[in-house]
């Protein structure tokens, strides 16, 4: 996401590049290219102009340390300008009242139900609380179905009225089958619906006055780009929803409804979500993203993520490992899933200051471990323990059973070795770290 936008304003910052400072000329060229980046990046036009006179007028006021470029000082402007565009700072979702009633609602293939989906999850994992997901869209074929197999997936109750067309009848039966049942949050799945369509706007309206939601959520298709923009608008007149959704951003690389949707509808994007995965949702961090949108990396977000993996237990269990010599390939798996739950690759090595537009032209495939995890599941209980007892007549054998070369058995064995000798110096104090053989990516 982002990638366009990225590269062009990376290129109207280097019009400052060798500038003794800020003039008004100088300034004007970059803001141009800003502007025109903005714009392309299918960011509204009105906001897109009042975002560079903004910068303008932060930039021209601003003394310039001498230990600092222009270039420099400019994009440390536009980045602070750009998070404040897109909220200043995060927006948490309210969880009052008992149940907490959350109302999910948006555009025909917006996305709403995979969403519904992933904020059960979201909600369940991370606040530890007992969620219900309500079937409301008594309209689309298999959208029921489709929610159950969601629930089923997560490990959450999902509540249907099957036969039943009345959406504001299920949920308000819904709500009091969560009470006598001690589940604190509900979450009302609705059918999508155009905001020309009276009649289902008419529906929806109803049925947030009849579940009195702490939370209303407009959920959003970024592919759409301004039109996107200008549907939150209207829906917001009529239902006055608390936050904004941003739904596939792994599939918009020009991200303007982000920047935008914000300044049009004056209300807080709270999640953004990516790929069809149950943990593929983010709180939306408006400091972070604007990092991201200007190729800064997001540590916190990457550190976050791995956080969420860590196991202290297991850590110590496997520090006295490597310190022993003893880490096999067992833990090497190990190390590896948890690699996997932290999220797409490539996304997790664009969370890396500077790797993002390293990694622009770089295919990182979600399967780079196949091969890895092949040859591994070949080896027998005694092997994957005792890696050492892996002679020339085993490698051959272990690359017949995974469909490999002899030569990418020895190439994996190389790399688990050096990676041994790496961690046991890391957890022994010895810094003096060998050389890991890259993996070659394919381009």
């Amino acid at each position: 996401m982002f990638e366009n936008l990225t590269d062009k304003l990376e290129r109207s910052f280097q019009i400052l590049k060798g500038e003794g400072r800020i003039t008004e000329i100088n300034v004007a060229e970059s803001l141009k290219e800003i502007r025109r980046a903005l714009i392309d990046a299918d960011v509204n036009y009105k906001v897109a102009k009042n975002f560079t006179d903004e910068v303008k007028t932060k930039a021209l006021g601003q003394d310039v340390l001498k230990s600092v470029k222009p270039g420099q000082m400019m994009t440390k402007i536009v980045r602070d300008e750009l998070a404040a565009l897109m909220g200043g700072t995060m927006t948490d979702i309210t969880l009052e009242g008992n149940p907490a009633v959350i109302l999910i609602a948006g555009l025909q293939g917006s996305g709403k139900t995979t969403f519904s989906g992933k904020l059960a999850n979201l909600i369940k994992s991370k606040k530890g609380r007992q969620v219900l997901l309500v079937a409301g869209d008594v309209y689309r074929p298999a959208a029921i179905e489709q929610l159950k197999i969601l629930g089923q997936q997560i490990g959450v109750e999902v509540y249907t009225e099957e036969g039943n067309q009345n959406p504001v009848q299920i949920a308000e039966n819904a709500i009091k089958y969560a009470r006598t049942n001690h589940l604190n949050t509900v979450i009302v799945d609705t059918a999508g619906r155009l905001a020309v369509d009276e009649q289902m706007m008419q529906e929806i309206t109803a049925i947030k006055a009849a579940v009195k939601p702490g939370e209303t959520l407009f959920v959003v298709d970024s592919m759409t780009g301004q039109d996107a923009v200008n549907t939150a608008r209207e829906f917001n007149q009529r239902l006055d929803f608390d936050g904004v959704v941003l739904t596939k951003l792994d599939g918009d690389t020009r991200g303007g409804a982000a920047i935008s949707i914000r300044a049009v509808v004056n209300k807080p994007l709270k999640f953004i979500s990516s790929g069809e995965k149950m943990d593929a949702i983010q709180v939306f961090h408006p400091e972070r993203m604007a990092d991201r949108i200007l190729g800064m990396g997001d540590v916190v977000s990457l550190v976050e993520r791995a956080q969420e993996q860590y196991d202290e237990e297991e850590a110590r269990r496997l520090k006295k490992k490597i310190v022993k010599n003893q880490f096999n390939f067992n833990d090497f798996m190990g190390q590896i899933a948890q690699i996997k739950k932290m999220g797409n690759l490539k996304d997790l090595a664009s969370m890396i200051p500077g790797m993002g537009k390293a990694l622009k032209n770089v295919e990182i495939s979600d399967d780079v471990f196949k091969q890895t995890e092949a040859i591994i599941n070949s080896m027998t209980p005694l092997e994957r323990e005792k890696p050492e007892i892996i002679d020339a007549k085993r490698r051959e054998r272990l690359a017949k059973g995974s469909g490999t070369t002899m030569a990418e058995v020895n190439k994996l064995m190389k790399q688990f070795e050096d990676t041994r000798k790496m961690m046991k110096a890391v957890a022994g104090g010895n810094m003096k770290i060998p050389k890991l053989p890259g993996r070659g990516f394919r381009r």
